[in-house]
C-alpha cells in the first residue's frame, strides 16, 4: 500500500510538471504573438512619427505682425487680419507689404467678398 502511495504521488509530481511545461509554452507563444502586436504597434507609431507634414514650426504671431503692420496707418484691422492669418499658415510674409512668394499660404487667403484678407 505504501509502494502504490509512492507511485501515485510521482505520477502526480510528473502529471503537475508536464502540465506547467505546457502553461509556459502556451503562455510563451502568447507573449511573441503580443509582442509581435506591440511591435506593430511601435513601427506604426514610428512611421507615423517620421511622416513629413509640410507644416512650418509655430512663430510668435504677435511679434510678426507688429513688424508687418509697423507703417500702416488702421493698425488694429492689419493686427486682427494678419494675426488670423499667422495662426492658420504660421507665416508672415517680410517687410510691410508685398513679398507673398515667401508664404504662399499667407498669400492665398480670401475674404467671403474674394479679396485678399491678410496685409
Amino acid at each position: 500500500m505504501k509502494k502504490m502511495n509512492v507511485v501515485a504521488f510521482v505520477t502526480l509530481i510528473i502529471s503537475f510538471l508536464l502540465l506547467s511545461q505546457v502553461l509556459a509554452e502556451l503562455s510563451s507563444s502568447s507573449n511573441n504573438e503580443t509582442s509581435s502586436v506591440s511591435q506593430t504597434n511601435d513601427e506604426n507609431q514610428t512611421a507615423a512619427f517620421k511622416r513629413t507634414y509640410h507644416h512650418r514650426p509655430r512663430i510668435n504671431c504677435g511679434h510678426a505682425c507688429a513688424r508687418r503692420c509697423s507703417k500702416t496707418s488702421r493698425k488694429k484691422v492689419c493686427h486682427r487680419a494678419c494675426g488670423s492669418c499667422c495662426a492658420k499658415c504660421q507665416c508672415v510674409p517680410p517687410g510691410t507689404s508685398g513679398n507673398t512668394a515667401s508664404c504662399p499660404c499667407y498669400a492665398s487667403i480670401r475674404t467671403h467678398g474674394n479679396k485678399l484678407k491678410c496685409p
